[in-house]
């Protein structure tokens, strides 16, 4: 698939891995990691993903549920241990999933576009564990009342972290690296804190309108990711993780065909459970995955009618849905 190189822009920076049955079709990185020092992106190297930490904190659940420490109506009050304030204790490990648990949202993408607005009162350094963005939340109302609607919520991803902390006794990254990334031998993916960056990880940039420069990212999002996103991951392994969870390995055939059904829809858009799903016909869904944040674009899907996965990931936020509608057209 060379000629995929001629549909990738010329301005291109981040990765590119195509995949069909198993068969890796194309691989590239574009651009630099490192801007100043013109150090290339590879298809090794690490990349910040965003929301599309979201399934692996998803299938994280599924596994608790699975080895019946938690079932999808176990309600957030019988597991989370501190104070809710206004949240219904009600609310469900499903609402949670599929985005209709109506919790307070430290960040709702249906008021707010502008992530790194969350810092001009609250510093970004202070994120180093899921708990620590409770208070941009916790003392909020209800959106509404569980189970009405579908709306796209951080904060319940946030809460399903802390779910796994709190049944699990362990901080919830460290449970995915154990559970998720070493099944599948994801050895450069993982949590890591912006200022203590280790080896092969890109810098995602931010273009400045008024000086035509580009800086990075690190004052305009969480020092470190939490369960609402933020993992850092290659192509290679987001490729392997694919694998092993069509395989069956992370989770039963069962819980997997629930993530990959439409648990929840406005209308326009469906969602499982920490997977998107585009909708191809009348009882069709491709399951995607995917994230933005300043500099930072990501998205990885599945055709299961071609066997065929796509995962684009950029570092300076270049549009990888355009880049991907295109690749699928080809």
């Amino acid at each position: 698939m060379q000629a995929i190189d001629n549909i990738i822009p010329k301005d291109f920076s981040g990765a590119v891995l195509i995949s069909q049955n198993g068969d890796t079709l194309f691989a590239g990185g574009f651009g630099y990691a490192d801007l100043p020092n013109k150090i290339d992106n590879t298809v090794d190297t690490k990349f910040q993903t965003a929301s599309g930490g979201k399934c692996f904190v998803a299938v994280g659940i599924l596994q608790l549920i699975e080895a019946g420490r938690i079932t999808l109506d176990t309600q957030i009050g019988d597991v989370l241990d501190f104070d809710l304030h206004q949240i219904d204790p009600a609310v469900t490990i499903r609402q949670l999933l599929n985005h209709t648990s109506g919790v307070p949202d430290y960040f709702d993408e249906s008021i707010m576009t502008e992530y790194a607005d969350l810092w001009v009162d609250f510093p970004n350094y202070n994120i180093r564990q899921s708990r620590d963005l409770l208070p941009l939340f916790i003392e909020e109302p209800m959106l509404y009342p569980a189970g009405e609607k579908f709306q796209y919520n951080n904060s319940g991803y946030l809460m399903l972290g802390l779910v796994i902390e709190c049944v699990t006794g362990q901080p919830f990254d460290v449970y995915l690296a154990e559970n998720v990334f070493r099944p599948c031998q994801m050895h450069d993916t993982g949590y890591f804190e912006l200022d203590r960056l280790p080896a092969k990880c890109a810098n995602a940039y931010i273009f400045d309108q008024n000086t035509g420069t580009y800086y990075t990212n690190i004052f305009a999002v969480d020092a470190k990711g939490t369960g609402a996103g933020g993992a850092f991951t290659t192509v290679v392994d987001v490729e392997k993780f694919w694998q092993k969870l069509l395989s069956g390995a992370l989770v039963s055939p069962v819980l997997m065909d629930e993530m990959f059904s439409v648990q929840s829809s406005d209308g326009e858009d469906y969602y499982g459970y920490g997977f998107w799903l585009k909708k191809v016909g009348e009882k069709v869904h491709h399951p995607f995955f995917q994230g933005s944040d300043p500099g930072v674009s990501f998205i990885s899907r599945f055709d299961p009618q071609r066997g065929r996965r796509v995962h684009i990931v950029s570092n300076k936020g270049d549009d990888v849905w355009a880049l991907e509608a295109e690749i699928e057209a080809f």
